[in-house]
């Protein structure tokens, strides 16, 4: 069964043009292909929103919506208030990087808006530096090159061979899973290889740390690794198992001009699980005290 079209963009029916475009970039964004790399789900769901734009951002076609809801985009003769074929003029399939693309374009040639973007991968062009796979002017070749976390973070230089000839390639500091870097003729698409401590979100990065449950009662000082080195943090006493502590700028640089992510470090309260009798008689003591305490 399909899906409402309000629901899928998470609007409601007396949404504006304005409140349309801004559901749609925002979901378009968030599960682009090329940001979920391998998730069918994010795949499906980015198809999903924007074939509910196309017709949501259209006043013709909203309006054929809201009467008849999707019989008035079925395909084939007699079907529908548009008759045969629908709305939509055809359907453009290929491939971009690792996955398959559907493109629909409108029954006049002239495509539609997709939130401000000619097409719906040029959100991927503003955002992250990437090539539309539907501009009219002929493709570029691509080139994968897998890069460390820490080489995507500072940025490297690497030597590739293309068609036969040893290229060196700059890679500038803060590009992520996904960003194309544009060189000579070609591009070349980043793939970075993941950190077994260090977790990316955006140009922020997470990492977790363990603290004993008596530094957290108490407080204490600890060693921290940022992708800039180490730095101390204070753990103040009282500190709850999963506080989130923020170490400002100690994050990723923007690839694209001034200003850095912030580094968050989650923290994880160990429960010791072999305790000597001495140990288990003083957490006796301590909580039959802090049972007493509340009279």
């Amino acid at each position: 069964m399909n899906k409402d079209y309000y629901q899928v963009l998470g609007i409601t029916k007396s949404a504006t043009d304005v409140e349309i475009k801004k559901a749609y970039r925002k979901l378009a964004l968030q599960h682009h292909p090329d940001r979920n790399k391998g998730d069918k789900a994010s795949e499906e769901k980015f198809k999903e929103v924007t074939k509910a734009y196309e017709v949501l951002s259209d006043p013709q076609k909203r309006q054929a919506y809201d009467q008849f809801g999707h019989a008035a985009f079925e395909q084939g003769a007699g079907q529908g208030p548009f008759g045969a074929g629908g709305p939509f003029g055809g359907t453009q399939t290929g491939q971009y990087g690792p996955f398959t693309y559907t493109y629909t374009t409108s029954g006049n040639g002239g495509g539609f808006d997709f939130g401000g973007f000619s097409d719906p991968f040029e959100i991927f062009e503003q955002f992250f530096g990437g090539a539309s796979p539907f501009g009219r002017a002929q493709r570029r070749p691509v080139y994968s090159l897998q890069i460390d976390f820490m080489e995507a973070v500072k940025g490297v230089t690497k030597r590739i061979s293309v068609e036969g000839k040893n290229q060196t390639v700059k890679i500038p500091p803060g590009v992520d899973n996904g960003s194309r870097v544009r060189f000579g003729d070609y591009d070349v698409l980043i793939e970075v290889r993941p950190h077994s401590k260090f977790r990316r979100e955006g140009y922020d990065v997470v990492t977790e740390e363990e603290i004993s449950f008596a530094q957290a009662a108490l407080g204490t000082e600890i060693n921290v690794e940022t992708v800039e080195g180490e730095v101390k943090l204070r753990i103040p006493g009282g500190t709850q198992p999963n506080t989130v502590i923020r170490l400002s700028q100690k994050g990723i640089s923007h690839v694209r001009g001034t200003g850095k992510g912030d580094h968050y470090v989650q923290i994880k309260v160990t429960v010791p699980k072999n305790l000597s009798s001495r140990q288990k008689e003083l957490l006796r003591e301590f909580d039959n005290s802090k049972k007493r305490s509340w009279f």
